[in-house]
């Protein structure tokens, strides 16, 4: 594992960690290293990772002490961070995580956003559920 983000690697610092060209003012807080995978096959984030190695469940008994949340958090007290994009997954244990997460970096970072969520590409509108179309709503851009 790298020893900055928590990612898994073969080197350490990671390939993203040891790249001078990655902006490293803004942090993508995911919960596993496929997460990382994902986000770099779209080439829109040209920030730093941050793995937590999963997501707060208390019911699985998985609190912030089972979670790389202490890393996190000392890795923003010891360099200068924007941003943090909180990327967790759509889920109640995403969510819990997300605003656990946001509560603890508010005061130690200048912005904290989450990724946004909403209606696949290609999808019909009649197959959504309420919850996905809710969020698309809110999430709503300008055009």
């Amino acid at each position: 594992y790298c020893s900055v983000c928590s990612n898994i690697t073969e080197i350490d610092p990671c390939g993203i960690c040891s790249n001078p060209k990655r902006d490293r003012t803004v942090i993508c807080v995911v919960e596993e290293p496929s997460d990382v995978l994902a986000l770099e096959k779209t080439n829109e984030f040209r920030g730093l990772y941050h793995v937590l190695g999963g997501a707060l469940s208390p019911l699985d008994g998985i609190g912030p002490d089972e979670l790389r949340i202490k890393e996190l958090l000392t890795r923003v007290s010891a360099s200068p961070v924007d941003e943090i994009i909180l990327a967790m997954n759509p889920n109640v244990e995403g969510e819990a995580t997300t605003l656990y997460l946001s509560k603890l970096l508010k005061p130690l970072v200048h912005r904290v956003t989450r990724v946004a969520r909403g209606l696949p590409v290609g999808s019909d509108l009649e197959y959504a559920d309420e919850a996905t179309l809710s969020r698309a709503l809110e999430g709503r851009i300008a055009v």
